[in-house]
């Protein structure tokens, strides 16, 4: 469904791993990966996100297609700290 958007004029997809969204669990990396892989729109990934591993592994496949990523309730329950996220996102 994804591949529908690519001529469509959209400028990135939001991927919600909604089995994970909210839960602290971590996030989806691989199911994130393979669709920015299989895509040549920039993928936002969401859900589960529970700290700084998670945007370190996500930021390792930056040059994949991952554009960004939604830190939710980490970041609301203190699990995250911006500054350090987004200095690790944009090594």
């Amino acid at each position: 469904m994804a591949r529908r958007f690519e001529d469509a004029g959209v400028a990135s997809l939001l991927f919600t791993d909604i089995g994970r969204d909210g839960l602290l669990k971590g996030c989806n990396v691989d199911a994130t990966v393979e669709l920015a892989r299989s895509v040549d729109i920039p993928v936002i990934a969401s859900g589960g996100v529970k700290g700084l591993d998670d945007i370190h592994m996500l930021a390792l496949h930056r040059d994949e297609g991952i554009e960004g990523v939604i830190t939710g309730r980490a970041l609301y329950e203190g699990r995250l700290d911006l500054a350090t996220a987004i200095a690790m996102a944009n090594r």
